[in-house]
């Protein structure tokens, strides 16, 4: 019976031997960690994939055939040399998870916004200075983590991510608060660290009702709201720089 598996990773290939595409069935193929450059095109006949890690290597670009892996539910891009995604990629409609991290991206695809699956969405690590009004209709997403990017503000519409636990904006330029937040029901996780906030604007005192954790550190905050001390009262521990 031919191979549900296919793992090739750490194992120093330049080039996608051919011969694996007699494996038709093929459920999880790990091409991580090796010297590629380039992909072939045929990598979007595996049509059955479930998971494909291409992550921690000289990776320049992503084949637009990607986008025909339509039972695709994991995908690891991480630690490349690209520069954009491809479009296609907001055809993988079982995709889950998305780790694109510590590339050069400068902008995402508007497309993403059709992954209705995806529940977690990495893209700490990159260059980008702002994300699509279409990422607030990721109805599924749970986690986002945008880390040590260069993010001035969010779109208007995240307050329609009515699933989402964690928000990690470490090490951006958010200016402002992202009011459009504090409409998030289940919000439990925010980490907004390091960026360019001076104030926090005024907030319901029921705002953020199942947040745990709120980190402020590394703020020019002379001083906080009302409603984040009503957050430490309901025990959300709240991080801030000592003045």
């Amino acid at each position: 019976m031919p191979p549900r598996t296919v793992n090739l990773g750490r194992t120093g290939l330049r080039a996608v031997d051919p011969a694996i595409r007699a494996y038709a069935g093929l459920r999880e193929l790990y091409l991580h960690e090796n010297q590629l450059t380039e992909l072939p095109d045929w990598l979007g006949d595996f049509t059955g994939l479930r998971i494909l890690d291409l992550s921690h290597q000289p990776l320049k670009a992503l084949p637009t055939s990607l986008g025909r892996l339509q039972q695709l539910e994991f995908l690891y891009v991480s630690d490349l040399q690209i520069a954009e995604l491809p479009e296609s990629l907001g055809d993988l409609s079982s995709l889950t998870y998305l780790g694109a991290t510590g590339n050069a991206l400068t902008s995402v695809p508007a497309s993403l916004g059709r992954l209705s699956r995806l529940i977690e969405l990495r893209l700490y690590g990159n260059r980008l200075t702002d994300l699509p009004e279409t990422y607030g209709e990721l109805a599924a997403l749970r986690e986002l983590h945008l880390d040590r990017n260069a993010i001035e503000r969010l779109p208007a519409t995240f307050d329609q991510l009515t699933e989402l636990r964690v928000l990690s904006l470490r090490a951006n330029a958010v200016i402002e608060f992202p009011v459009q937040l504090s409409r998030l029901p289940r919000l439990r996780h925010l980490d907004l660290r390091a960026n360019r906030l001076t104030q926090l604007p005024d907030l319901p005192p029921d705002t953020f009702p199942e947040l745990e954790k709120l980190d402020l550190r590394w703020l020019n905050l002379p001083d906080v709201p009302e409603w984040v001390h009503d957050l430490e009262r309901r025990g959300c521990a709240v991080y801030r720089t000592a003045a």
